[in-house]
């Protein structure tokens, strides 16, 4: 899994990370992060076991961010 977005971002003179190419739409980014923070904040799962759950995956994935 490449870290390098296909899209590029919405502002050139920034880089392409996650933000600047969902900023191409701005409702999606808003729902995302909306739903991430509600991910972190609730449930029954402790945080450190979702952190531990999303490095790993990172890991598995090849993901660079």
């Amino acid at each position: 899994m490449s870290t390098v977005p296909r899209i590029p971002p919405l502002d050139a003179n920034q880089p392409a990370d996650f933000v600047n190419v969902t900023a191409h739409a701005s409702s999606l980014m808003q729902t995302f992060f909306a739903l991430y923070g509600e991910f972190w904040q609730r449930g029954i799962v402790d945080a450190e076991i979702k952190e531990m759950t999303r490095l790993r995956n990172a890991r598995i994935t090849d993901c660079g961010y």
